[in-house]
């Protein structure tokens, strides 16, 4: 029986995805373990992999040297990283961790930078005439009419964090210089979606899965449906294809009658991504089958529609010289 082990990275909320993958060695029959790592002894992920590591921020220059000795250490043919900060950073050493014979879940250094600047990306849309949100810088808003309500959110951020609604002048003024580094959209109006989209190594699109956002809560659905719809599958691959997508990403929009405008871009597992596995699109099965080397033939429009999804809270106790040990860490400052 064929060994293959998984690293996932910036474990954090990041439950349902790991038991993904534990879940999807043991439906191939392969034997093998998820590893974990975080910056927080306290993320919750780390407890539900094999063997968990803490490591530095991203930031840090010993980052990368880091992640390759755990890779070695732990015999790893699969790296998913999971956070925005990372993404393009292993975006640039993809190269080096396969020539060590690991395979990372992860678009291009560029993709990733483009995704991660919300600007950039509403720019790069509108040179391919791919439907994306008006979007401004705000000293592009001085002198020119624009239409009340907009959104504002930070240039390079996530989870809704500093995304506010504007409805008057007044909040406009105001969020302009409550948000650093921001931007302003178009406000869109109809139903949200997240598009989970998964490429193989060599770009090709194997699966997309469009989900409606019932219920967001702190950027993440909370309860949502698959939903099977062509025109919101053909949009996705267009721009799966136009962004040279590698492994996963999702793709947020609002559907207002049959017009779809994106808003944002994420190549990365999304929150909602234990929707998209349990209507039958499983993800992490692909992405290790495809580590493995073997063909995975595009699998798109097959899975369960109308399938809802309601989240609930649940928690990690830890033993109690663990905890002593990440209070005098705190205590220390580290």
């Amino acid at each position: 029986m064929r060994e293959i082990n998984v690293l996932v990275t910036a474990a954090s909320r990041r439950v349902a995805l790991i038991q993904g993958f534990r879940q999807a060695l043991k439906r191939l029959g392969l034997k093998g373990s998820v590893i974990t790592t975080d910056v927080s002894r306290l993320s919750p992920g780390l407890y539900f992999g094999s063997k968990h590591y803490i490591v530095p921020l991203t930031t840090d220059p010993g980052y990368i040297p880091i992640i390759k000795s755990i890779c070695f250490k732990e015999r790893i043919h699969l790296l998913i990283p999971t956070i925005d900060d990372e993404l393009p950073l292993f975006g640039r050493y993809t190269e080096e961790f396969l020539a060590t014979g690991i395979r990372v879940a992860v678009s291009s250094e560029n993709t990733n930078l483009i995704c991660n600047d919300k600007y950039q990306t509403a720019r790069f849309f509108a040179a391919r005439n791919l439907p994306f949100a008006r979007t401004w810088l705000p000293e592009e808003l001085e002198g020119k009419g624009f239409d009340i309500p907009l959104f504002l959110k930070p240039r390079r951020g996530r989870g809704s964090v500093g995304a506010f609604p504007i409805k008057n002048e007044r909040e406009l003024r105001f969020f302009l210089d409550y948000v650093p580094d921001c931007i302003v959209q178009e406000y869109l109006h109809g139903r949200e979606y997240t598009i989970d989209v998964l490429a193989d190594f060599d770009g090709t699109i194997i699966s997309v899965v469009p989900r409606e956002r019932i219920v967001v809560r702190s950027g993440v659905t909370d309860r949502g449906q698959t939903v099977n719809h062509p025109g919101m599958i053909d949009l996705a691959i267009r721009v799966a294809q136009a962004l040279d997508i590698r492994g996963p990403a999702n793709i947020q929009l609002k559907l207002d009658g049959e017009k779809a405008t994106i808003f944002e871009v994420n190549p990365r597992f999304s929150g909602g991504i234990p929707l998209t596995i349990a209507a039958g699109a499983d993800f992490p099965a692909l992405l290790i089958e495809m580590s493995c080397g073997r063909k995975v033939s595009p699998c798109i429009g097959k899975f369960s529609d109308r399938l809802i999804m309601t989240c609930y809270e649940s928690a990690v106790f830890l033993p109690d010289g663990e905890a002593r040990e990440m209070h005098e860490e705190m205590l220390a400052g580290r």
